[in-house]
């Protein structure tokens, strides 16, 4: 059990219990999160203090200024985007990493695609009124848990399109809160808008460094990517339950 395991482990039950109070809420003070969702979000302390929509937006904003500003304390994952953590493979090849970032790339744009194409179908659903502000809420609450699924137990994007070996060689690591986030562009408000945008300069962050250095991501070119390097093992639940089911 490594340092940055039991760490991913207490993230995963903090989302858990995030997941099961917003949903509590859901069910059974739905109209309260539609208030939360549709009125005016201010800073100012209201009638009723500090309301849970601040702590949420607060949970939010902190999980991804994290990946904005420095920050020793995240992955490997997401930390191989830094030229401090960069160790070159001597003489590796300059083809075979070009066939990497155009195969990766393919392989992304399909990700995005799908992802894309996945919430259209909520987006339509809430522009119809078929379902509100607090359902969209609600997926984004889900998405939010997913990611840690993805991290510690399955990632359909790993497994079914990507091909990586583990999150530290994921090309879409940081991809995550744009994903998670997707579903608040469609909710006009300071609420939802600031945490998509935000989630989207994340997004342009990682692009554009993958974009100037990509031999920072591919184990061929980078030694801080190879399994013999890994001090995380954060792969060690999924690849049991992968060898379990195989």
């Amino acid at each position: 059990m490594t340092r940055m395991m039991k760490r991913a482990l207490i993230n995963w039950a903090f989302r858990v219990f995030v997941f099961i109070f917003i949903f509590g809420a859901y069910l059974f003070r739905k109209e309260m999160l539609i208030n939360f969702m549709t009125h005016e979000f201010t800073f100012g302390i209201s009638e009723y203090g500090i309301s849970p929509l601040h702590v949420l937006w607060g949970i939010f904003m902190l999980m991804m200024l994290q990946h904005i500003l420095p920050n020793k304390e995240l992955s490997m994952a997401f930390k191989k985007g830094k030229v401090e953590e960069y160790e070159p493979v001597e003489e590796y090849s300059r083809l075979e990493l070009l066939e990497f970032v155009q195969s990766m790339n393919v392989k992304a744009w399909i990700v995005m695609l799908v992802w894309l194409s996945f919430n259209a179908i909520f987006a339509v659903l809430y522009l119809f009124k078929i379902i509100g502000a607090a359902d969209m809420l609600m997926l984004t609450v889900f998405f939010y848990l997913s990611d840690y699924l993805c991290i510690l137990f399955f990632c359909p994007f790993q497994t079914f399109i990507m091909k990586n070996k583990c999150c530290i060689n994921c090309r879409i690591y940081d991809w995550g809160h744009f994903m998670m986030f997707t579903p608040m562009l469609f909710i006009k408000n300071f609420f939802s808008w600031s945490l998509f945008f935000t989630a989207l300069v994340v997004l342009i962050r990682w692009e554009v460094n993958y974009a100037k250095h990509p031999e920072f991501f591919w184990h061929g070119s980078n030694k801080r990517l190879k399994c013999s390097q890994c001090n995380e093992k954060l792969c060690v639940i999924k690849n049991k339950l992968k060898k379990d089911n195989s």
